[in-house]
């Protein structure tokens, strides 16, 4: 009976030039792991002293094996994109507050992404635009720790009081705590 194994694929034969690349990259988010709970100045101190030279490494890395990989392939592509982004790639070793990641950005903006979508198919430019102020007012709400329907709950009663600039300012996601609201 054959065996199950991957064409071409030998218990022996070496590791794919992605899986060395992702093993390079896991070791970043380890000592991000490691080093999660510190306080952003002690973060940017580790992060020079455990990262960097993993970076740089990698980066050396990068540019041994750019040209020994199939010109045009996927992995052709994430190598030459990783090393022309390599100074935005290497920003957050110099600062604590910034995540190695941005994913968190990326679900922020998800939404607005589908959003963008359906606003094509909006009757009117007011109909879209009306959909992206509520969809900011959303996601800025959620941004804040707010829960979006309690929000609305809250403007909706408040905005016919609110006479003034303050008194509009005060009703922004960042500048309300619901909690304290009747």
């Amino acid at each position: 009976m054959p065996s199950k194994k991957a064409k071409g694929k030998s218990k022996s034969s070496p590791p794919s030039k992605a899986r060395i690349a992702l093993s390079k990259i896991n070791k970043l988010y380890l000592i991000e792991r490691e080093i999660k709970d510190q306080s952003p100045a002690k973060k940017a101190r580790l992060r020079q002293e455990r990262s960097l030279p993993h970076l740089n490494e990698f980066k050396a890395w990068l540019e041994k094996n750019q040209t020994k990989v199939l010109k045009g392939s996927l992995t052709s592509k994430a190598i030459y994109y990783t090393l022309n982004q390599w100074e935005k790639l290497i920003c957050y070793c110099a600062h604590g507050e910034i995540p190695i990641s941005n994913i968190l950005a990326e679900n922020a903006i998800r939404p607005f992404c589908i959003g963008r979508r359906n606003w094509l198919f909006s009757d009117t430019p007011k109909g879209a635009h009306a959909s992206a102020l509520y969809y900011s007012l959303i996601e800025t709400a959620k941004a804040n720790g707010l829960e979006p329907y309690e929000y609305f709950r809250v403007i909706l009663k408040q905005l016919p009081y609110a006479d003034t600039v303050e008194k509009m300012e005060a009703l922004l996601p960042w500048n309300m705590n619901i909690e304290q609201v009747p």
